[in-house]
């Protein structure tokens, strides 16, 4: 049986902008039929909001998009390098930080911005034998690849996020796809796919039995 992908999406304090990630993605997933085959989690780099739920404001936006939520924070741990698939980081400062946190190089190319896969700046990477990390942006163009934090503003704040965290999970879903084997992708979504095709076949009329 082939291992999950994992992937971890991780913000300052776990309870605005990465269990936002954290529902869109797990949307995205259900929809392309992966969510049995891929693993998803949120995390913050500090522990100050630990065993909370998420901002107030971030549930309202999840609600009104359509999405699911359940959420407790918790912050990163360094061990967690050596399970996960892909670490990715909602704005530069965290980028910066969990790379410097990573034990090896090859931990540290799994740590990606997540507007990096947007599909306007499509420069993210799966890591997957990968000798080091992709580069990160420079102090000119860090900023353009940022999820904003909301926290210390108001609702349009978290609903910009939002619209950004939407776009770049399409681009995400394409690149992790495309890491899966092909055989896996393809029987996930065979069942869906010929249960909308018979629905939409027309019933062929049986033969009476002469009496």
């Amino acid at each position: 049986m082939t291992a999950p992908f994992r992937i971890c999406f991780v913000c300052t304090g776990n309870i605005c902008r990465s269990p936002m990630a954290e529902s869109v993605f797990r949307a995205r997933l259900t929809e392309a039929g992966l969510d049995g085959l891929v693993e998803v989690d949120s995390a913050g780099t500090g522990g100050w909001h630990e065993g909370d739920g998420a901002d107030p404001r971030t549930v309202a936006v999840l609600r009104a998009g359509g999405y699911e939520h359940a959420h407790t924070a918790r912050q990163f741990q360094v061990s967690w390098f050596d399970h996960l698939d892909l670490v990715i980081a909602l704005d530069s400062g965290h980028l910066h930080e969990l790379r410097r946190l990573a034990p090896t190089a090859r931990d540290a190319a799994k740590v990606q911005l997540l507007r990096a896969y947007g599909t306007d700046t499509a420069t993210g990477a799966v890591a997957g034998g990968a000798s080091g990390p992709a580069p990160a942006p420079g102090p000119g163009s860090s900023d353009d690849l940022d999820v904003p934090d909301p926290y210390y503003g108001g609702f349009e704040g978290f609903e910009e996020c939002l619209e950004m965290v939407e776009t770049a999970s399409d681009g995400l879903l394409a690149a992790i796809s495309a890491t899966l084997p092909a055989r896996t992708v393809v029987t996930a979504r065979v069942p869906d796919h010929d249960h909308r095709r018979a629905a939409q076949e027309p019933q062929q009329p049986q033969e009476k039995e002469s009496v």
